[in-house]
């Protein structure tokens, strides 16, 4: 449990994941505007941090509104809305947010409270939320299981715990030996700077990998399940994930490997009926052609730099959720909890 983000006097609090493992630094926001640019730059980053991130910065909006907010609510909404467009979470925080706003808009002298327990409330179930999806996935990893992860899913990416990682705490927590192999994840190297920081503090094994190393590894026998978390998952079971996650399931597949992805049901989008639909960033250039700010490819390199990418069902041996483990018909059992 690392302290992500948390709303302490009247402030949201992140921790900056761009500059970890170097620096634990913590980045105080006052206006909502700042959680937005926060959340665009990558300060903060995994799909249910995110939304919580999201819900945090539209209560801090409303607090700091004034006798305004009627007119500015909108605005606060649409500015944390563009600020990443494929990870799910942030949009449903804000349409949750909107619907507590719209019920209790009539009574401003409350407003601003009720917003914000509304938004400790995000917070508060994310972290439960995990730890059940946690329980649920830990079943599927065997004693002694080597686990490939790409990118980081983990305490970091949500309220607290983790996804994929969380699904790895809970198999450590019932007393299994997991070792975990965690790919650096270009180019924002997410596995290298946050996953391993995570499992070392966490006293859990792990071995960091180039991206281009995984099937190798699975080829020579190294590896005995993939899990990866998910930035938004369509109603037919394709994935959208951090770049590079497709390939990795494609090597899984080839060697016959479960490939699984662990994450809430906030996560699913019933508006998108498949992967095809899901809409996908494509990251400045930049982080391509530099490497901490040392120049890695001259300034006028094209760069195509797409943050995520889609594995279609196929590839998916089991899907993790608080609701339970899908597996076979995918569509089938997301569709099932959808309903409830």
């Amino acid at each position: 449990m690392y302290p992500v983000i948390e709303w302490k006097n009247n402030q949201v609090i992140m921790l900056d994941q761009r500059l970890l493992p170097l620096e634990e630094k913590m980045v105080v926001h006052r206006h909502y505007t700042e959680v937005a640019e926060s959340i665009r730059r990558m300060v903060i980053r995994g799909a249910p941090a995110i939304g919580v991130a999201a819900a945090m910065g539209t209560a801090l909006g409303v607090l700091n509104a004034g006798k305004d907010i009627h007119a500015k609510f909108p605005v606060i909404i649409e500015t944390l809305a563009a600020t990443r467009p494929t990870a799910v979470n942030l949009f449903w925080a804000l349409e949750r947010m909107e619907r507590v706003y719209q019920a209790h808009k009539g009574n401003p002298a409350e407003l601003a409270d009720i917003m914000i327990r509304e938004a400790l409330a995000v917070d508060r179930e994310d972290v439960e939320v995990n730890r059940r999806l946690g329980r649920l996935g830990a079943e599927l990893l065997p004693d002694g299981a080597r686990v490939l992860t790409h990118c980081n899913a983990g305490a970091l990416a949500t309220a607290g715990y983790g996804t994929a990682l969380g699904v790895i705490r809970a198999a450590v927590e019932q007393g299994k030996h997991i070792q975990v192999v965690a790919d650096e994840t270009r180019p924002f190297l997410q596995g290298s700077r946050l996953t391993a920081w995570e499992l070392q503090r966490d006293g859990i094994p792990v071995t960091l990998i180039t991206d281009s190393t995984a099937g190798s590894m699975m080829r020579s026998g190294a590896i005995d399940a993939v899990i990866v978390g998910a930035d938004r998952i369509a109603r037919n079971g394709d994935v959208a994930n951090k770049i590079g996650t497709y390939a990795v399931a494609v090597l899984a597949n080839y060697h016959d490997i479960p490939f699984y992805v662990a994450a809430p049901m906030t996560t699913v989008d019933p508006r998108r009926l498949t992967g095809q639909e899901i809409p996908i960033e494509e990251r400045d250039g930049d982080e391509v052609r530099t490497f901490r700010s040392e120049r890695a490819a001259d300034k006028t390199t094209r760069v195509f730099n797409p943050a995520f990418d889609v594995t279609p069902n196929q590839l998916v041996s089991a899907i993790i959720t608080e609701k339970g483990v899908a597996k076979g018909d995918l569509s089938a059992a997301l569709e099932g909890w959808l309903n409830e």
